[in-house]
């Protein structure tokens, strides 16, 4: 069972003056040059899942030039439930306001409607996971189990606060029991994040080490948790009492800087790759189809996580998902989106010949939609 998009409508969202589109069970394939918006539209209906771009865009760029806000709003079908809901986001620049409905309601928090879809984008960008800075896969880490994993996202949103306040701390010289006494918020949040993290990415880098063997047929590849406060045992006491003893070692220092040197903030996912010299950092050395083979393991697992969690198959969003592959990697990532368990589908492509939907089309649901897109208007197109 799964969750489905019936409705999508849009209004100034980017180059979408205004848009309403109905899309079946099985999914979309939409096909159109660059530029011509069909990247917009994933991340517009990925919208309503974290209220933000995918992309890292600022709220006030994703509004239509010349528009006064934008407008998005779907209709699903929770079939698990069996329950429809509507989720509504909206932006206005000018009173940099953001306003979310659930069912016409607005909720008291954000994070209140956060991960109602239960979606995966897989996308080119998805190559900065791997290949980017630490931040981007902390960021990873982040929005996944904030969705995912209840609790997560308060001890991630209070461990960023009480940093902040922290490092402001330090900047402005307080004195050193002041800090200390502020500690222990910090490593309480702290080392919930921390334990949260390295309890997944234990969980998961056997099946890691298995969609990266599959991907790129035999090599191998291993997924860790670079903790900068490294613990024995694997609960929130023992991290918080390393995460204490680290802050005691590093106080000079902190005082020297103005700035937390310990903590989850400068935590790391470590992904390498087996090498003639042995294991290498993936991000360091690794080739542009091992770099994304990684990103693509990645996201299934993300996919497995929501299925675990919620108990239906996640929205696949598929954008431009096997660019730059050879075709014998492609082949084995279709193998896989094949025998995965996910639901409805949405996937773009520059060309038809991209487009092999009905191989992915889930819970047997018939037909899918293919259109193709110039200039953010959709018309409908052949089949692939």
């Amino acid at each position: 069972m799964s969750l489905v998009c019936t409705e999508l409508r849009l209004r100034d969202y980017r180059n979408f003056e205004e848009l309403r589109l109905e899309l079946p069970a099985a999914g979309a394939a939409i096909v159109g040059d660059n530029g011509s918006g069909k990247t917009n539209l994933v991340e517009a209906l990925y919208y309503l899942e974290i209220f933000r771009s995918f992309r890292g865009a600022a709220d006030d760029q994703l509004v239509r030039f010349g528009a006064p806000a934008f407008f998005i709003r779907g209709t699903f079908e929770d079939r698990v439930r069996d329950r429809r809901f509507e989720l509504t986001a909206a932006y206005e620049p000018r009173t940099r306001t953001k306003r979310i409905t659930l069912d016409g309601v607005e909720p008291e928090r954000v994070g209140d409607a956060l991960g109602r879809l239960g979606a995966v984008v897989f996308s080119p960008s998805d190559l900065e996971i791997v290949a980017g800075s630490p931040g981007e896969r902390r960021r990873f880490l982040d929005i996944m189990l904030s969705l995912n994993v209840p609790g997560y996202l308060a001890a991630a949103q209070r461990y960023r606060q009480l940093l902040r306040h922290r490092n402001a701390m330090l900047r402005s010289g307080s004195d050193d029991t002041v800090i200390e006494a502020f500690d222990e918020q910090l490593i309480a949040a702290g080392s919930q994040v921390i334990v949260t993290r390295a309890g997944w990415v234990a969980d998961h880098a056997a099946r890691f080490a298995e969609l990266y063997r599959e991907i790129s047929d035999g090599v191998c590849a291993r997924l860790g948790y670079a903790a900068d406060v490294p613990f024995e045992g694997g609960d929130a006491p023992d991290a918080a009492a390393a995460f204490r003893a680290r802050l005691e070692r590093v106080a000079r220092s902190e005082r020297e800087r103005g700035v937390t040197l310990a903590g989850p903030h400068r935590d790391d996912l470590s992904i390498t790759v087996q090498a003639a010299e042995g294991a290498v950092e993936l991000r360091q050395y690794g080739s542009g189809g091992q770099l994304r083979t990684a990103a693509i393991a990645l996201r299934l697992i993300e996919s497995d996580t929501i299925l675990a969690a919620r108990g239906h198959r996640p929205l696949m969003l598929l954008d431009d998902v096997f660019a730059e592959l050879d075709p014998g990697r492609s082949r084995r990532i279709l193998r896989l989106f094949q025998e995965g368990a996910h639901g409805q589908v949405l996937l773009t492509a520059p060309k038809e010949s991209d487009v092999q939907l009905e191989a992915l089309a889930g819970d047997g649901a018939g037909d899918v939609a293919h259109w193709r897109i110039a200039a953010g208007r959709l018309s409908a197109g052949s089949r692939a």
